[in-house]
């Protein structure tokens, strides 16, 4: 079977977690801050905070933003990035997709919000430019879960809101096992955060501040110091076989991205038409295909919105994501390519 995602982990991270091993330091510590630091400065921002997911992420950027009351976001994304607005006791709104795109429509963010979460979706940066300007007073909470490294003209998404969240779990275009990190150019909220993250504790014992236990372990950081040197060229693995996909794919519609975007491609995710006979056919012969999302978060149970999102229904019942980590041989990329020009 062809995975549909497989972390791309080596011996020079095994290396890097012994060394913490030998160093009897695995909690939270200095790699954690190293970490951080090279994080922050890929990105592009002053300030970055490490956490245990990024769901985590999420929710430690809301909660020491302030948010509350209703809350802008897409309904075709991971359910993480509504419940964790519920979390810090926010009510989401949804706004419907670019059909093109997937990501968040701009154009449509109308009225008033506390804050806007823009989701980079599979890989591909939203429209910031345009979210900044609609949000106005309402902070800007960027959901970069799925894109280590995408840019919005020359500019790389998780630098243009006021927090943005990052996820590195296994399937990611990185990754530290679990953890998740979340960047900003504001002092005053990374510092709250660092309280947040360990028990709103400035020093040992005394807390101060309400706060959790979100810290992410020298362990975890070992991996993604390590991982986030190989970024660069996984990123460039994947919009190579992405490449191949737009070359020889027949029969459905191929990733459309957005001009001034450059895609990192977490997922390739195509459109088609008779979309889950497809989908079996790729399994039954040894294709880990799958389909993100099947279910919108506005129709989820825990979420009982009564909004119509036609775009956002309309796709769900259409996209497929098919195998694009950096690992996949040209004769698993050919062997995908052929089955789906078989099911036609």
């Amino acid at each position: 079977m062809i995975p549909i995602a497989k972390p791309m982990l080596g011996k020079e991270e095994l290396k890097a977690v012994k060394k913490v091993f030998d160093s009897g330091m695995l909690a939270q510590g200095d790699i954690v801050e190293k970490f951080e630091e090279k994080f922050a400065k890929y990105i592009g921002v002053d300030y970055a905070v490490a956490t245990t997911n990024g769901t985590q992420a999420l929710i430690m950027a809301m909660h020491c933003l302030g948010i509350k009351g209703k809350v802008a976001m897409p309904s075709f994304s991971f359910i993480s990035t509504a419940t964790s607005a519920l979390a810090v006791g926010a009510k989401p709104y949804f706004i419907d997709i670019d059909e093109r795109t997937f990501n968040i429509d701009a154009s449509k963010i109308k009225g008033k919000f506390n804050a806007i979460i823009p989701v980079h979706l599979y890989g591909q940066a939203c429209d910031m430019d345009t979210i900044v300007k609609k949000a106005g007073r309402a902070k800007v909470i960027e959901d970069a879960c799925q894109a280590h490294g995408a840019l919005w003209k020359k500019k790389k998404a998780g630098s243009f809101g006021d927090a943005a969240a990052f996820s590195f779990y296994p399937t990611k275009n990185m990754t530290t096992g679990e953890g998740g990190m979340v960047t900003t150019n504001d002092r005053k909220l990374a510092e709250r955060m660092r309280l947040f993250r360990n028990h709103g504790q400035k020093r040992r014992y005394l807390h101060e501040y309400e706060g959790y236990n979100f810290r992410m372990t020298n362990i975890a950081a070992a991996i993604g110091l390590v991982q986030l040197k190989k970024l660069p060229k996984f990123n460039k693995q994947r919009q190579k076989n992405a490449k191949y996909y737009d070359k020889h794919l027949e029969g459905v519609e191929t990733p459309f991205v957005l001009k001034g975007a450059t895609h990192v491609y977490h997922q390739y995710t195509i459109k088609a038409k008779r979309r889950n006979a497809l989908l079996n056919h790729l399994r039954s012969n040894g294709i880990g295909a799958t389909v993100y999302y099947p279910i919108p978060i506005h129709k989820q149970p825990i979420i009982h919105s009564k909004q119509k999102l036609p775009v956002t229904e309309k796709v769900c019942k259409q996209v497929l994501s098919l195998p694009v980590y950096p690992g996949l041989k040209r004769s698993e990329l050919r062997h995908i390519v052929e089955t789906i020009s078989t099911f036609w």
